[in-house]
């Protein structure tokens, strides 16, 4: 079956811009993401090509090498000088006649075939880097300002300690036939002398007769470990927090993958967050708002104080700049928006209620004067 285009995948055109990737991806990932469908085979399966596809066309290069070589480019070992080479001779009317002439036989149909010569008819190539994995994460909005420290457990593939990835059985481990021990064989002719991986052990040198008891043939297993991560101030709903060399361990001596943290904020229970722009609602006295105060208002770097200017009236909007989130990726921060909310005395008994009265006499005229639909 042929690979899914990777455009298609997110729902873009092939000249999206690196934002439109990742906010289909954003929209994507938020709706088949396997919180939100437990159980759902199908929205995990989604999920993960989802995530592929923006893994690579998120990444210059990788997309780059995808839209020129589709994924093979992206395979362990390319070489995308050769490819081109190749491709340029091909083209050139090289690949049949001179072929012919050399009483080799084989005729390249397209450009499929070059890649498949290349890297064993579609056989896997020696190293292989790991796959990448994903985590949730839910974090307080304070922490997602501020950045926090955590631990996370989770399951990564590793490499199988008994067959050491082969997934064969050690002790029914002979020398490759087919190479010979090497672990290459000759790759179809060219302008550039190649060499394959075999085919047959993969560049392993060595084949089993028998599957491994421990990993059953697969040469990895499953390893549940406790990771020390570092969220960054400044993240939000849905951010992707990487950590190098965490994810699913290579094959055939290949490096690991990346984790990716997938950042889930908590709501507050008094602060808003709108972009970088935190928002507080402040209760003052009647006294405080007819005649001005200095307040001290709560922030995420610490209390501060704040002047309320005289005749404020209930919803009243104050800044207090740079009190807001940090961006993630330098540029300062965002502001904190304060509403001031007038609060009067519940019951205060006779003497409140007299000094109400002289308080109304202040007003002039009908505060509702003017309120008209």
């Amino acid at each position: 079956m042929a690979a899914k285009d990777l455009y298609s995948v997110l729902g873009v055109q092939r000249t999206a811009s690196a934002d439109d990737i990742k906010k289909s991806y954003r929209k994507l990932a938020r709706k088949y993401h396997p919180d939100v469908n437990p159980g759902n085979k199908d929205a995990e399966e989604r999920f993960k090509e989802v995530s592929q596809a923006h893994d690579i066309l998120s990444d210059t290069e990788k997309r780059k090498l995808y839209d020129q070589f589709g994924m093979d480019g992206l395979q362990a070992g390319f070489d995308a000088n050769q490819a081109r080479a190749q491709r340029a001779w091909a083209g050139a009317g090289g690949g049949a006649e001179e072929a012919s002439a050399r009483g080799g036989g084989f005729r390249y149909s397209n450009f499929e075939d070059i890649f498949g010569d290349m890297f064993g008819g579609g056989a896997h190539p020696g190293p292989q880097p790991g796959q990448d994995i994903e985590a949730a994460l839910d974090v307080d909005l304070l922490d997602a300002i501020r950045g926090v420290s955590t631990q996370i457990s989770l399951d990564r593939p590793e490499t199988c300690p008994t067959c050491n990835g082969s997934g064969s059985d050690p002790q029914s481990e002979t020398v490759c036939p087919e190479c010979q021990g090497r672990g290459q064989v000759q790759a179809g002719r060219g302008p550039i002398s190649m060499m394959r991986t075999c085919p047959r052990c993969h560049g392993a040198r060595r084949i089993g007769t028998r599957v491994c008891a421990t990993c059953h043939g697969e040469g990895q297993t499953m390893h549940r470990e406790r990771l020390n991560v570092k969220i960054p101030a400044g993240v939000d709903e849905g951010s992707r927090v990487r950590v190098a060399g965490k994810g699913a361990a290579g094959r055939g001596g290949g490096p690991p993958g990346d984790l990716y943290i997938v950042v889930r904020v908590r709501p507050h229970p008094l602060l808003e967050r709108k972009g970088n722009d935190l928002y507080l609602d402040v209760p003052v006295t009647v006294s405080e708002a007819v005649m001005g105060a200095s307040i001290g208002v709560p922030t995420p770097d610490g209390p501060v104080r704040v002047k309320v200017p005289p005749g404020s009236q209930s919803g009243k909007r104050l800044r207090i700049r740079a009190h807001g989130v940090p961006a993630l990726k330098g540029g300062g921060r965002g502001d904190l928006y304060i509403r001031l909310m007038v609060q009067v005395p519940v019951d205060g008994g006779e003497e409140v209620r007299d000094a109400v009265r002289k308080l109304d006499s202040g007003y002039g005229k009908d505060p509702r004067s003017e309120l008209r639909l």
